[in-house]
């Protein structure tokens, strides 16, 4: 899609990118607009995002300025015992994996995304607050129709939490049947709730009324968090993990966060191998993408999770002594989340990811606002549920990551997708970069994702690969019958050569771009 217009937005719906897009041509900037489209989607991607959630901006600025924005959640400053929480196991079915999480209110770690949308207009918005807020509440008070995805969610993945409690119940099945794709749904609580913090600022979640009813329920129905959890929460403000790939600069999630150190790792790898030489989605290309993420896992093991939260540790992992030996080993064998890319007129673009994990089914009475899971999340609890360190930043896939060509902005994405954020964002870099194809087959186009011995290949399958595909004797490898939101949800835009927008939304996700 191309047009000259004052911007362009990426989104996993199309009611997020039309928010994001309106706050624009009202003389926003991308700022403005990603907070607008943040904001509704937690109406309308209720499945996937949340003000009771986390996540982070990258921004980078007209004046040629880069600021990463933390506001993904924060563990408790203190833990009770297993025995005194409420926590317990759900499974997702993906259709051919199925991935389990825990949830409850024990489940629960500080809530960012209210303190970041607030702080990041502080910071670089234009317009008044409430008239980027404007969409969000006219979906929540108005009525929005429910996408095909989020039904697919709904009923497919996460109906068991959504209804858990009667708070749930009253949104998702206010007739007594669960809502369903093309179904009018409304979240009038939460456009109250916008409104209160509108007059009363993100202090008022953080300290007031909703922080205190929300304590008061989890102190008594088994969760860790406290009122002094609360008030103490900051948004973090970092400079971005940058390295370079073939010529171009890339920006991306800094520690202690995983994502994007594991996709500079990746790419520093994919760098090595002359990829002129390879077509795309043939078997020496998917040969190699495994072997490049089975490297990749290795490495972290062994350099990067046990040093997370060191000075430096980015710069370690990516040091090219580390990297040599992971390169070798390649030449010589082979010769859950949403997100949205802004990039507006003036030169400043904002890639913005957020999560609410799967829910904790907790939803803060007469808000509208269901609390994260994020301590039931495995890939975010590698030491294993609870066994988190106090009052810390978890560590999250999240890689929202901007490219820039001649210090322009050039691609803004990021994606969902659990612990395949990663590889999804590494193989759509090297489409785009490597193979040259336009952002929508870049983004549409077949992905793969190793772990833990197991290589996942979306169709179309090519015939030679079932019988010829060489990947180590203990990997098992599963032929997937149809593209899945398993593989992530990449939305990216960009600027083309003739200095129009491009972009695309991942059709996995029922992504969008701005009309």
């Amino acid at each position: 899609m191309t047009g000259q217009k004052k911007g362009m937005i990426a989104a996993g719906d199309r009611a997020t990118a039309a928010a994001g897009q309106g706050i624009l041509e009202a003389g926003g900037n991308a700022f403005d607009g990603a907070i607008a489209a943040m904001l509704a989607a937690f109406v309308v991607e209720p499945t996937l995002t949340s003000a009771g959630g986390g996540g982070f901006l990258l921004a980078h600025t007209q004046a040629g300025e880069n600021i990463l924005f933390d506001f993904f959640s924060q563990t408790p400053r203190q833990q009770k015992p297993v025995e005194a929480i409420d926590f317990y196991p759900v499974d997702v079915n993906f259709g051919d994996a199925t991935q389990q999480f825990h949830i409850g209110l024990g489940s629960i770690a500080v809530p960012g995304t209210i303190a970041g949308a607030f702080r990041i207009h502080q910071a670089l918005g234009r317009l008044p607050f409430e008239v980027v807020a404007e969409p969000a509440i006219a979906y929540a008070e108005q009525g929005f129709y429910l996408s095909e995805f989020q039904g697919f969610c709904i009923h497919k993945l996460l109906a068991p939490i959504l209804l858990a409690l009667p708070e749930g119940r009253q949104i998702y099945a206010p007739q007594g049947k669960l809502i369903q794709a093309g179904d009018k749904v409304y979240m009038r609580d939460f456009a109250e709730t916008l409104r209160t913090l509108i007059h009363k600022g993100d202090r008022e979640f953080y300290q007031g009324e909703i922080a205190r009813q929300f304590i008061k329920d989890t102190q008594a129905q088994g969760g860790h968090l406290t009122l002094e959890d609360l008030q103490n929460y900051r948004v973090m403000i970092q400079r971005p993990l940058q390295f370079n790939y073939r010529g171009y600069t890339c920006l991306t999630n800094p520690p202690p966060s995983s994502g994007g150190a594991l996709i500079a790792f990746a790419l520093k790898l994919w760098e090595e191998l002359d990829v002129a030489q390879i077509t795309p989605q043939s078997r020496e290309h998917l040969e190699q993408l495994a072997a490049v993420m089975k490297l990749t896992n290795r490495a972290r093991v062994h350099g990067y999770d046990r040093q997370i939260y060191e000075d430096n540790v980015a710069q370690s992992f990516l040091n090219p002594d580390f990297l040599e030996p992971y390169q070798e080993e390649l030449l010589n064998k082979f010769g859950s989340t949403t997100h949205i890319s802004v990039i507006d007129s003036e030169g400043n673009a904002a890639s913005v990811t957020t999560s609410n994990g799967e829910g904790s089914s907790y939803i803060i009475p007469g808000t509208g606002i269901m609390l994260n899971n994020m301590l039931g999340e495995a890939d975010l609890n590698p030491g294993g549920f609870h066994h988190w360190p106090c009052d810390r930043r978890l560590s999250s896939m999240m890689s929202p990551t901007i490219i820039l060509k001649d210090e322009k902005p050039y691609i803004v994405l990021g994606s969902g997708g659990s612990n395949r954020i990663r590889t999804a964002i590494f193989q759509v870099i090297s489409n785009l970069i490597d193979f040259e194809m336009p952002i929508q087959d870049a983004i549409a186009s077949p992905r793969v994702h190793w772990e833990d011995n197991i290589f996942n290949i979306e169709p179309p399958h090519q015939p030679e690969l079932t019988a010829n595909l060489q990947v180590e004797p203990e990997t098992e490898v599963i032929f997937w019958q149809n593209q899945s939101m398993f593989f992530g949800g990449v939305h990216g835009v960009q600027k083309n050569k003739n200095g129009e927008f491009e972009g695309a939304g991942d059709p996995r996700r029922g992504g969008v771009v701005s009309p």
